[in-house]
Order: structure tokens, then sequence, then C-alpha cells
């Protein structure tokens, strides 16, 4: 048996004891979804959108925009009835603990119902401590910070007028290389440069 075999094996070993001992002492934490009704099905539906994408990437031709668009449609159409449904039946459960008198299972719903929406709160403060609420104002204290924190020494005009170059940093394109950048691109753009630089 050769050496990486041997320590590749006893790794594969020590990682299953590891993972093993882990499972029986700590058990498995499920991360919870954003998304509860978001299902193997849904995954199908997004690798259908990203091939068809892939597809209009490498051929950009109007059957696989339309294909494309036909795929974002029904992808959107199927997340949609998903929700709708996956809606559907918690608020049937939260009716049915409301009749039952079940209020411990009815609360913990109306809850989670409650969490998934945090409304934002755009508060910023001002600069004596004191609380701006309203677009504007926030806006004027975010550009004053930014003046006072970039501005230390109130230099202001380090320019372009201190950098000295030989030569331009990049040459300007000959012809040649005008006529192939428009020969890449799509007719009717290419059109309208070919009269700009023939002017």
């Amino acid at each position: 048996m050769k050496d990486d075999e041997y320590v590749n094996r006893t790794w594969e070993n020590i990682k299953e004891n590891i993972q093993t001992s882990a499972k029986e002492s700590l058990g498995l934490h499920e991360l919870k979804q954003n998304k509860p009704w978001f299902d193997e099905e849904c995954l199908g539906f997004l690798d259908q959108r990203k091939l068809a994408k892939m597809h209009w990437i490498q051929d950009p031709s109007q059957s696989n925009v339309d294909i494309l668009n036909n795929v974002r449609r029904e992808v959107s159409r199927h997340f949609m009835n998903k929700k709708k449904a996956y809606l559907r039946a918690k608020i049937e459960e939260l009716e049915t603990n409301s009749k039952i008198q079940n209020i411990r299972d009815l609360y913990r719903g109306i809850n989670d119902f409650k969490k998934r929406y945090q409304p934002r709160c755009n508060i910023v403060k001002g600069g004596k401590d004191d609380l701006v609420a309203d677009s504007h104002s926030i806006v004027a204290r975010w550009r004053n910070y930014f003046s006072q924190l970039f501005n230390v020494h109130r230099v202001k005009d380090v320019g372009q007028a201190e950098i000295h170059t030989a030569e331009p940093l990049v040459p300007e394109p000959s012809a040649s290389d005008v006529e192939l950048a428009i020969d890449k691109l799509k007719s009717k753009n290419r059109q309208v440069l070919t009269k700009y630089w023939q002017n």
C-alpha cells in the first residue's frame, strides 16, 4: 500500500468517526429557510432558467430570447403558485387552530407571519446626536460625514495636473482597430458607428 493511500484512508476513517460522534452527541441542526415553500421542484425550475440563459448567452438569437422569456414567465408563475399554496395552507392551519382553541399554535403561527415582514427603519444620527429620519436630511448628513472623513487636511485640489507622463497611458486606436471593433457589434450599432467614423 502506498503512503498516499494510507494517509487518505486514515483521514477518511478519522473524519467519519468525528462526524458520527458529533451527530450522536449534538444532533443535526437544520437551518431555517427564508422561503419554506421553496423545494426541490423549485430548484429544478431554477436550473431550467439557468440553462435557458446560458443558451441565450452562447447564441443570442431571437428564438433563444423567446425561449428564455417563456422559461422566465413559467418559473415566475410556478413560484407565485407555490407561494400562494403555502400561504393558503398556513391560513387554513391558523383557522383550524382558532376553531379548536389551540391558542399556543395559533399565536406561534401568527408570530411567524409577523417576523417575515420587517419594516425598514431609515434613521441616522445627526451631527449633535439627534435622529434624522427624512431622506433629504439623511443624504445631507452622509454627504457631510464623508466630506469630513475624506478631507482630513482640507486638501481639495490634488488633481490630475500633478501627474506627468512622457506619453499617453493608452495609445490611440488605429483605423483598423476601430473597423475591427465595429465589425464585432450588432448590425444597428454597426451602421450608426460606420456613418460616424466615416464623417
